[in-house]
């Protein structure tokens, strides 16, 4: 022990130690830091998986009912002994305790429905005479769709400090950015609606008038065929003029692009060859109404109903993996490019190809990248093809009741 003292000793066995607790505590710190492990990360999934319940329930916008369902999950966000919702139709949702207060709440809302100002009130204005009762303040944040206070939210508790009105009217943006997403998605559900009004109104006179025409050839001479043609023209029109139902099966459009070729074929005779190539899978695939049959109507009235001898009209369904491909091509006179870019932009006089409406409607549906593809020239017939996911979200089929057909 010569020449190593006590003294120095204890400083060295310290530093060991200490050296020790710090490897350990990095350890420790990073071994927690991993998934879900840390309190930040904790508090931030929790947070987050919260806000999802409560836009669960928003996607009508500010209903009474929905606000009714994500008043629970909003409460469990700002930790408030209670929490209301109200409309401006002054539709009050109360969600926690002490409802007493609940009949207070229009009134003292009217600032904010009117002004568009986050308020605070203090226990002056939250008036309570139950001793037990912890709500003793409130904040009260406007909701905001397109520049217009359509509603508010209030929370409630014992004091309204800087804190809890900031979480408030952080919250009640979220809750606008929830009510004008639900907007939007009722504007796009009447501009699709729209669109097919427009869709239906375009179904040729002359295809009307000529399959009657038709028709009425078979009376005399082929009862039996009239008999057949008239029942495929009645499930025609009531496929093609039903109300409702933005969305329907590959094979049920199938099926009515069938009818109409059946009498297309009884005017054109040996004209009109028609070819078919369906892949099995694919039929169940969920596809917007009246997309098929207006291109394969393109393609038999501008593309071979003026022209001399047998022409052909091709259909193709296609699994492409995850997507299934619909391609109606045909052999006719073709189109200009341009003219058909035209068409597709919007910016034509005329739809008279129909292939504009059907563009637009895929593009609000599945996005722009999902468009109609045309390619074409003068005298060198038409291929018009487009493709949709063959799984699709239910999101985006929410509140049709129309998805078994015709």
């Amino acid at each position: 022990m010569r020449g190593f003292d006590l003294p120095t000793a204890m400083v060295t066995v310290l530093i060991v130690f200490l050296i020790w607790l710090g490897i350990r505590l990095v350890v420790t710190v990073r071994g927690r830091s991993r998934g879900f492990l840390s309190d930040a990360n904790r508090a931030t999934y929790e947070t987050l998986h919260t806000a999802a319940r409560a836009a669960r329930h928003l996607g009508s916008g500010l209903t009474p009912a929905g606000g009714a369902k994500a008043a629970r999950h909003l409460r469990t966000l700002l930790d408030t002994p209670a929490l209301s919702l109200i409309d401006q139709s002054g539709t009050v949702t109360w969600e926690g305790a002490h409802n007493h207060h609940a009949g207070a709440v229009a009134k003292l809302a009217e600032p904010v429905l009117r002004d568009g100002h986050t308020a605070v009130l203090d226990h002056g204005e939250v008036a309570c005479t139950d001793v037990d009762c912890a709500i003793r303040a409130a904040v009260i944040a406007p909701i905001v769709c397109e520049g217009r206070v359509v509603g508010a939210l209030a929370a409630y508790g014992p004091h309204a400090n800087a804190g809890l009105a900031r979480a408030t009217a952080e919250v009640a943006g979220w809750l606008s950015a929830q009510v004008e997403l639900a907007e939007l998605s009722k504007e796009r559900s009447r501009a699709t609606e729209a669109e097919l009004a427009a869709l239906r109104a375009q179904i040729s006179p002359h295809f009307i008038y000529n399959s009657l025409g038709a028709i009425a050839s078979f009376v005399r001479t082929d009862p039996a065929r009239a008999r057949d043609l008239l029942l495929e023209f009645a499930d025609f029109t009531r496929y093609a003029l039903r109300k409702g139902g933005a969305f329907t099966t590959l094979a049920d459009e199938l099926r009515n692009v069938e009818r109409y070729l059946v009498l297309e074929q009884a005017r054109f005779g040996e004209r009109l060859q028609v070819s078919l190539l369906i892949a099995p899978e694919v039929l169940s695939v969920t596809v917007p109404y009246l997309a098929i049959q207006p291109l394969v109507e393109n393609a038999v009235r501008h593309g071979i109903a003026n022209l001399e001898g047998a022409h052909t009209v091709s259909i193709t369904a296609a699994d492409r993996g995850a997507e299934a491909e619909i391609v109606v091509e045909d052999d006719g006179v073709g189109a200009d490019p341009a003219h058909i870019q035209a068409v597709l932009d919007g910016t034509a006089d005329t739809d008279s190809h129909g292939l504009g409406n059907v563009d637009a409607r895929l593009r609000t549906i599945y996005g722009d990248e999902r468009g109609l593809v045309v390619e074409t020239a003068p005298g060198a017939g038409m291929r018009v093809s487009f493709r949709v996911p063959k799984f699709l979200p239910a999101a985006i089929t929410a509140g049709d009741n129309r998805l078994a057909g015709s």
